[in-house]
């Protein structure tokens, strides 16, 4: 990230009651960034405001706290009017908000395999409806923390909730490429980074030891500056530009995957 700080920057950051999500809002803040910290219960994300304005000494007006379950696509909706509502100007989107798959296959109250719908599909729904506000300058940016475990995955487009076949590390790849590929839809200007292997609750997907959640973040933050040039679609391995798997640079499966998405989160548009 530059050295300038980033005053009358508006940025939302899902995910961000802990891990990486919590140390790029924490990184923005202290560039003077306003922070928009979703966490999944209202509790969680105050509590999350909180530490900052403790522990980094971050002003309270520089935070907004925001509230929804992406177990819940009704609770994305929500939470996508009520930011459109109070920030109809936002400049970077961060879809940093993830689980690791269960061991048991599990099914959400929309029907959809639950990794899928947390990783990707929640995502996916709140990008959609915050487009107005993102492209309200041409400045706005998508950034979606993903994982170099796409590379390993396929989307199943004929049983994309796993239903035949589950493996909880085939469905989480899944769901990281899905949002990858999503990185280059055009209505939005988006980028994919993989932020390494990090000491936060998803590691056991990767390793034993990891750097810390801070090192991870850095790489999504420094994403969020609007001195970084980036191109739609482009996918980073930490602060390195690399190319993602060759899925994730096609245009029909772009389509395709919108397709399947607008199908599973109910948008008629």
């Amino acid at each position: 990230m530059s050295d300038s700080d980033l005053p009358s920057r508006t940025v939302l950051v899902t995910g961000a009651t802990s891990g990486i999500g919590y140390e790029t809002a924490r990184l923005l803040a202290e560039r003077g960034t306003t922070v928009l910290l979703h966490g999944r219960t209202a509790e969680e994300a105050l509590a999350a405001a909180d530490r900052l304005i403790a522990t980094a000494g971050i002003a309270a007006d520089r935070l907004g706290t925001y509230a929804a379950d992406f177990t819940r696509l009704d609770e994305v909706e929500a939470l996508a009017r009520k930011v459109a509502a109070e920030h109809p100007h936002l400049d970077v989107l961060v879809n940093n908000a993830g689980m690791a798959a269960p061991e048991q296959h599990t099914i959400t109250a929309d029907g959809n395999e639950i990794a899928f719908q947390v990783n990707f599909l929640a995502h996916y729904l709140l990008t959609c409806l915050l487009e107005p506000s993102l492209t309200s300058d041409p400045g706005g940016r998508v950034v979606n923390v993903s994982s170099s475990l796409h590379r390993t995955a396929a989307i199943s487009w004929a049983d994309p909730h796993r239903a035949r076949r589950y493996s909880r590390l085939a469905a989480y790849a899944q769901s990281q490429l899905a949002l990858t590929v999503f990185a280059a839809d055009p209505r939005v200007t988006a980028v994919s980074v993989h932020p390494g292997v990090c000491d936060t609750a998803l590691l056991p997907l990767y390793a034993h030891e990891g750097v810390t959640a801070a090192e991870g973040a850095s790489y999504v933050a420094r994403l969020c500056d609007p001195t970084v040039e980036i191109v739609n679609g482009a996918y980073f391995d930490r602060a390195e530009r690399v190319e993602p798997a060759p899925a994730a640079t096609e245009d029909r499966t772009v389509r395709r995957l919108n397709r399947l998405a607008d199908l599973l989160v109910g948008r008629r548009d």
